[in-house]
């Protein structure tokens, strides 16, 4: 092979590195108006999501959803299949009765699964589907009670590559984190942080690492307090095996009881999702996504405007000290909160701050910027709605921008709360609500967010709307933008709710096109 074509390789297999799980291929007949030499994007032809274990709870109800929107360009065949992870703390027993169980199942719970559609997980323990996508445009659910539901490893190429998204939604009615409880499946990856956890004998919270791959993971937890880094016992080296989930107490892993802990997980080898799920005695609970990496300037975007309180929990890696300019993007602009101006974080300790009712009633989104930006930060604040005795919580973490486009899932014509804020500059987005899972239209609308706000938007709803819908946020202009999804419900008195961020789907990839034609040479 000549060096020209070892070049030409070499260059496609790095810019898969940066991309994740993009797949190139050759640009097709769309890439034809780029400028001679300039790079055409096109989707992704593959890419792959991990869901955590949903609960512990015998309590617990979970739907899983899973979507991808109509792209233009992409291909017209692929698949999208989600197939429940293996437990890897299980007993052997265990894992034997489960393999026995797949072995005597009827072909007509395979069948559904295969179709996708709303089914069952209850019994899916060995890789088997338990989600799988008919059509771009259209989402589909399965549901699972219990303990049981299982994590979720799943791979989508083709046609429904570009911007697949998975949801996971968990009512649990009494109990040690009763609330909702909501988490977007992510993509693998080899670093994550998370402030807001905690170690406290009030909290319960595990740090779920799922791997993807058919080789083990390893992995390290590093726990950051008041004072530092606190002392862990078990936490370096953790094995995660192939394609399973395993749930790490992260109070077993240090003898200290702090209530605001930041954590960090590295992987040595390997790739894996990574999610923390945070359950209170008093005031429910609810999945800490990680934080965007450690930045200068931050958006924790969507706080419900009813929120009774706000506590922010920041953390800077290292020895430097910063001083956190915090303001808030109401509707009318950015204001600096009264007694809240700047808040001081001591480099390699986790810092939280009670911020009250900040919201006062009006949408809002927190915006933090470090005077000097090469010291980063990491922050996430967590939220209560209701009174005193019955109240629910929630965490908001420094969100990545919608780049181009964003989704979320398990929408429902009520209870649903669109928030989007544009700190930085002006910008127009356009709002796509899909068809629902039982039937309905798909409906868009467009809206322009002014600078340095942040507007709770009517979203659009399917006509005729059955079942629940997916909410496809775009940016057409300006920006940059962040957003967020609020679900919200009312269960004897308390208002249940949970909030996931909308990072960019990252659905489509930048080709470069060849400086010359290799069809031409030969080898």
């Amino acid at each position: 092979m000549n060096r020209t074509t070892l070049s030409l390789i070499a260059g496609a297999t790095a810019l898969a590195a940066v991309t994740g799980f993009a797949a190139l291929t050759a640009p097709g007949p769309e890439a034809a108006e780029q400028p001679a030499g300039a790079a055409a994007t096109l989707p992704v032809e593959r890419t792959g999501l991990l869901c955590p274990q949903p609960s512990t709870s015998d309590l617990a109800e979970t739907t899983y959803t899973s979507f991808t929107p109509v792209t233009e360009g992409a291909d017209d065949k692929g698949t999208a299949v989600l197939r429940s992870a293996a437990r890897q703390s299980a007993p052997e027993e265990d894992a034997s009765d489960q393999e026995d169980e797949k072995d005597g199942e009827d072909a007509s719970g395979d069948e559904e699964s295969e179709k996708g559609g709303k089914g069952s997980a209850k019994d899916d323990q060995g890789g088997k589907p338990v989600l799988q996508l008919k059509e771009p445009g259209t989402p589909v659910t399965a549901e699972a009670e219990g303990a049981d539901a299982p994590a979720l490893v799943g791979t989508a190429d083709g046609r429904f590559a570009s911007g697949w998204t998975a949801q996971q939604t968990t009512e649990v009615t009494a109990g040690t984190g009763r609330g909702l409880q909501g988490v977007a499946c992510s993509a693998a990856d080899t670093q994550f942080w998370f402030p807001g956890a905690s170690t406290d004998d009030t909290r319960t919270d595990y740090i779920h690492l799922t791997n993807p791959d058919d080789s083990a993971a390893v992995v390290d937890i590093e726990l950051y307090g008041k004072d530092g880094e606190l002392e862990t016992t078990v936490g370096e080296g953790i094995t995660v095996k192939p394609r399973s989930s395993e749930p790490v107490l992260l109070s077993t892993l240090t003898a200290e009881k702090q209530t605001d802990v930041t954590v960090h997980v590295v992987v040595r080898s390997g790739r894996v999702g990574a999610a923390v799920q945070a359950l209170d005695d008093e005031t429910g609970g609810d999945w800490l996504p990680a934080s965007a990496d450690p930045s200068g300037s931050l958006v924790l975007p969507g706080i419900p405007k009813d929120a009774t309180a706000v506590r922010l929990v920041a953390f800077t890696p290292g020895d430097a000290d910063v001083d956190l300019k915090v303001r808030l993007a109401a509707p009318s602009g950015l204001i600096t909160p009264a007694g809240n101006e700047t808040l001081h974080l001591k480099g390699g300790m986790t810092a939280a701050f009670d911020l009250g009712d900040l919201t006062r009633g009006e949408a809002g989104s927190l915006v933090l910027t470090a005077p000097d930006a090469s010291v980063p930060v990491v922050a996430a604040v967590r939220v209560l709605r209701g009174e005193e005795g019955k109240q629910e919580s929630a965490f908001i973490p420094a969100a990545r921008p919608v780049q181009t486009r964003a989704t979320a899932l398990d929408n429902t014509a009520k209870g649903t709360t669109l928030s989007v804020t544009a700190p930085e500059g002006a910008a127009e987005i356009r709002v796509t609500a899909s068809a629902g899972t039982k039937g309905g239209t798909p409906q868009t609308k467009t809206y322009s967010i002014k600078s340095g706000t942040t507007q709770d938007i009517e979203a659009p709803v399917p006509a005729g709307l059955k079942g629940s819908y997916a909410l496809t946020v775009e940016t057409r202009s300006g920006g940059p933008v962040y957003a967020s999804r609020t679900l919200a419900s009312t269960e004897g008195g308390v208002p249940f709710f949970t909030v996931q961020p909308l990072p960019d789907d990252r659905g489509m990839v930048a080709v470069p096109e060849a400086s010359e034609d290799l069809s031409v040479l030969q080898r």
